[in-house]
């Protein structure tokens, strides 16, 4: 029996085990879990796989931390403002453990790689009941289990591993679409990122395992996936037999009932001429692609460590429009990195008006302990910096508004996601990522509709139904 298997069994074990202790403790009700995810997409598909196994050890999911028997909270290390968020949460939850002595408290995720973080926890939040990270999720059953057994607070954080187990229960949040990962972790080091440090090092999955996943998801319901990694544009390279990304992407379109395939993120020192080929001849890959510049200098760039200079950048962007003239872009930005002067974050506004972005999502450098850039000098003051991001949006928000208006009156493809519950609209996505708004029925909720585009407010289109 293959060693996933073997672990994957096993963790059933420990899941069957917590539900008899829940229905000891809860005299036959259903015990309560309440999950709070911050960060990334694979922060999102990290939380489905801990639901999944939370549902099949006997758990229900609250919208709130209230009456939870179980308050889980997977963390984001990439800024500051996000690592305050979950200390601000967890310590408005000391009161709730004073008073219901069974609840499980538990942290996981990228903050709890970092050792800094954990010493705080470990003196300030002695009413948390379990600690672990990013590389041991699997063991997540286990874990609780041992949580239930102990009387003081269990931490278990790995420093890497070479592990992916695959047939864990996930519970998606949408019946419809799904994150698949690909790939874990990051071997670029970039000096601004904490992420290799956190994730660990590149491993791909085996491609018959994505296959095989993706084809699960179709049978029950999905019609689209997103393909997950920290750079999906590296995957396949420590593979037995490797392959590029662009031969995964050909064989997931083969997949039978699988209607759309999304990605992310992409890096553009791996992105290739080969990528954007498989796309524009694809009848599932929408022309779309989330592609990080960061900084439009290149002495900033190589201070990142990004690896491609501004002309790289633009040569990619010039082919992707040569063989798919409709391609829109989306992208990240750091703004104010350490050392950066107001001429070189110029040099990033032209690069923004050169491609005309669909959306950007921007950030103002944050330092994060343990990085290269942590070191670096940082004379401009965030007074200065919050000028610089002001004029960066403004500059986005010119051109969104100007690509947005070119949709009015077009058709557009987009998969029925939600209603709004403020304006009680249907929303959807196009291929391109832009979000529509139209009246329909609850019906179309996971279906495909199209839409003709009536009017634009920025990034947001409204819509009509054609059918």
């Amino acid at each position: 029996m293959p060693d996933s298997q073997k672990i994957s069994e096993k963790q059933s074990e420990y899941m069957n085990l917590i539900a008899e202790i829940m229905d000891i403790r809860k005299r036959g009700e259903k015990p309560v879990a309440y999950i709070r995810t911050y960060g990334c997409q694979q922060n999102v598909a990290d939380s489905e796989k801990i639901k999944g196994m939370l549902e099949q050890s006997g758990f229900e999911f609250a919208d709130e931390p209230d009456n939870a028997d179980f308050i889980l909270f997977n963390t984001c290390a990439v800024r500051e403002h996000a690592e305050d968020r979950v200390f601000g949460n967890v310590g408005a939850l000391k009161s709730y453990k004073r008073e219901n002595h069974d609840v499980v408290i538990a942290l996981c995720g990228c903050m709890m790689q970092e050792e800094h973080v954990v010493e705080t926890i470990r003196k300030k939040y002695r009413f948390v009941d379990l600690v672990f990270g990013t590389h041991n999720i699997y063991k997540f059953a286990e874990l609780i289990v041992a949580a239930f057994e102990s009387k003081g607070m269990i931490v278990d954080i790995w420093k890497d591993t070479d592990k992916i187990v695959e047939d864990l229960p996930v519970e998606r949040k949408y019946t419809f679409k799904s994150g698949v990962n690909i790939m874990f972790g990051c071997n670029n080091f970039c000096s601004y990122c904490i992420v290799p440090y956190v994730r660990g090092r590149e491993r791909s999955r085996d491609p018959k395992d994505i296959i095989r996943e993706i084809e699960r998801l179709v049978a029950d319901g999905v019609v689209e996936v997103m393909l997950l990694g920290q750079n999906v544009n590296s995957y396949g390279k420590n593979l037995e037999h490797p392959m590029t990304f662009a031969q995964l992407l050909e064989e997931v379109e083969k997949i039978d009932g699988l209607e759309r395939i999304r990605f992310m993120t992409s890096h553009p020192k791996d992105a290739s001429k080969e990528l954007f080929d498989v796309m524009a001849h694809s009848r599932h890959i929408p022309h779309y692609i989330h592609l990080p510049f960061q900084s439009g200098n290149d002495r900033v760039l190589r201070e990142m460590n990004r690896k491609y200079d501004r002309e790289k950048y633009l040569s990619l962007i010039r082919y992707a429009r040569e063989v798919m003239p409709d391609i829109s872009f989306t992208s990240d930005v750091i703004v104010g990195f350490p050392g950066e002067t107001y001429a070189e974050f110029q040099d990033t506004l032209s690069l923004i008006r050169e491609v005309e972005f669909t959306n950007l999502f921007t950030f103002i450098y944050s330092s994060r302990e343990g990085t290269r850039a942590a070191r670096m000098p940082d004379p401009v003051t965030y007074g200065e910096k919050t000028k610089w991001f002001a004029e960066l949006l403004e500059t986005q928000e010119e051109i969104a508004v100007r690509r947005s208006k070119r949709m009015v009156g077009t058709n557009e493809r987009v998969l029925v996601e939600d209603r709004n519950q403020k304006s009680g609209l249907l929303s959807g996505r196009t291929g391109g990522s832009h979000t529509v708004e139209f009246s329909g029925e609850d019906a179309l909720i996971g279906n495909f509709a199209e839409i003709t585009v009536t009017d634009a407010r920025g990034f947001q289109l409204h819509g009509e139904l054609i059918r």
